[in-house]
């Protein structure tokens, strides 16, 4: 950012809100039953859920399938210490945490699995030494409660195939395994599930039996994969989010993978609190594949979502590939992030411009201090925890500019890229971006400087470089 040259000026900016921890314990670790109640949740389950875009991290982008409970409880006590108290609050364990014999990219035909009597997916004793004796994740649950955050985990939809190969009984019901499932529909990417049949009995109490199982482990966020495409499966939204609803403990509900269709935006803000709007975005600029995206290719796909996000309900731009990726990534080698620093930077302002959920993808004991720093930006973080009317005003081969105004107040951002791969100069009068006065006071948000009243916006952007600014008048 310190080769931008820039002629204007910005005011001070509002502290970033502290957002307040909803985690709750229970005294035991099993799943309670349909006659058991489940402890209650701090607050009621019909208070809005995920009132502000969802910030945390994300086990995928760093550990692959991989991960360990050792490995957990670092990245967790890592980001107590140094993001919590910047407004970071979700820690979470993505896909096949119930494989025996896992590998970074995960969908193995040769994965082995652990279940428990019900046919619901159990953690892998070897790699979750705590989850022995049935106690499930209720101990890193626990762990992560004790630090002040929220703890996560990665489901598939649909129904284990070693359960219907067994006809295992659905706990809680009367049915087995066999009359819930829809074994001519599987995930076309994953061989663990297969799908439901929702016109099924058994298809509903299975969704209930694992919904109650993750409500006894005080699970707290929720993503479940092969269900927002390829194909969207609007029904199993429905049964997954009415089992959570059921189990009266508050769980933000999470969709993927992207692209979710826009024409669903009504069905998904009933069901769910966040969806993809693209597939993986990794460290790269730009893709010439379907997996995976890079960081250039989400300026039209972001565009496509503008102005449909609500409180409680998040179109969701992807993970954060910052920081280190390893020891073994879902994708690629363990790496250090190859996005340079101005495109880090944009990554940061491009999602906060647009209100998407935060998911940091590194290991975080190896943060370096310029990617804590990137992370713990206040001014920047309160772009994406508290703005409104957030819109693009141009977009042009080589420029984007978003605009947004703060929530609450009546001040203004504006969010400049440079999308090129050149250095690009650009100037706009205040009218170019659908502003009114002739001056505005400028504040550089990511460097926190003030450069008083200008009348209108001149700078140079390094290639694929963004600035963001606060205008007051």
């Amino acid at each position: 950012m310190n080769d931008r040259i820039i002629s204007l000026i910005l005011i001070p900016l509002a502290f970033l809100a502290a957002i307040t921890f909803l985690g709750t314990t229970q005294p035991h670790a099993k799943a309670a039953t349909p006659n058991e109640s489940i402890s209650s949740p701090s607050k009621s389950l019909d208070a809005l859920l995920a009132p502000t875009p969802p910030m945390g991290w994300n086990s995928w982008d760093s550990f692959g399938t991989t991960i360990t409970e050792p490995d957990f409880k670092a990245n967790a006590k890592w980001f107590a210490d140094h993001l919590k108290s910047f407004g970071w609050q979700y820690v979470v364990i993505d896909m096949e945490w119930f494989v025996i014999n896992p590998t970074p990219e995960g969908n193995s035909k040769t994965s082995e699995y652990s279940l428990d009597d019900h046919g619901r997916y159990t953690p892998a004793i070897g790699r979750f030494p705590s989850s022995a004796n049935n106690s499930g994740f209720k101990p890193l649950a626990d762990y992560a409660h004790s630090l002040g955050l929220k703890f996560g985990i990665h489901i598939l939809r649909g129904i284990p195939r070693k359960a219907v190969e067994r006809n295992l009984p659905i706990e809680g019901s009367t049915y087995h395994a066999a009359e819930a499932a829809d074994t001519s529909d599987t995930c076309p990417w994953n061989y663990d599930n297969y799908g439901l049949d929702v016109s099924k009995p058994a298809a509903q109490a299975y969704y209930d039996s694992i919904a109650r199982l993750y409500a006894g482990w005080d699970v707290d966020f929720i993503k479940v994969d092969c269900i927002a495409s390829r194909p969207y499966k609007g029904d199993e939204i429905r049964m997954l989010s009415a089992a959570l609803h059921k189990t009266g403990r508050p769980i933000v509900l999470s969709l993927s993978p992207g692209a979710a269709p826009l024409e669903k935006v009504d069905e998904m803000r009933k069901s769910a609190n966040l969806w993809r709007i693209s597939d993986d975005v990794w460290d790269l600029w730009h893709s010439t594949v379907e997996y995976p995206q890079g960081l250039g290719d989400q300026f039209p796909r972001i565009g496509k979502w503008a102005g449909m996000a609500q409180p409680g309900a998040w179109p969701d731009a992807d993970m954060l590939p910052v920081g280190y990726l390893g020891p073994a990534p879902g994708w690629g080698k363990a790496r250090q992030t190859r996005l340079t620093h101005d495109e880090q930077h944009t990554l940061l302002t491009l999602w906060s411009i647009f209100r998407s959920p935060l998911m940091i993808g590194a290991n975080l004991p190896s943060n370096d201090a310029w990617t804590t720093v990137l992370l713990t930006n206040p001014e920047v973080l309160d772009v994406d925890q508290h703005s409104k009317e957030n819109h693009p005003v141009i977009t042009s081969t080589a420029i984007v500019v978003w605009m947004a105004k703060t929530d609450p107040g009546d001040d203004d951002y504006v969010a400049v890229f440079n999308v090129d791969d050149h250095e690009q100069k650009v100037h706009y009068t205040w009218k170019d971006l659908g502003l009114n006065d002739a001056k505005y006071n400028l504040r550089d948000v990511w460097e926190h400087l003030d450069h008083g009243a200008a009348e209108s916006l001149s700078l140079s952007l390094p290639p694929h470089g963004c600035a963001l600014y606060r205008l007051s008048r």
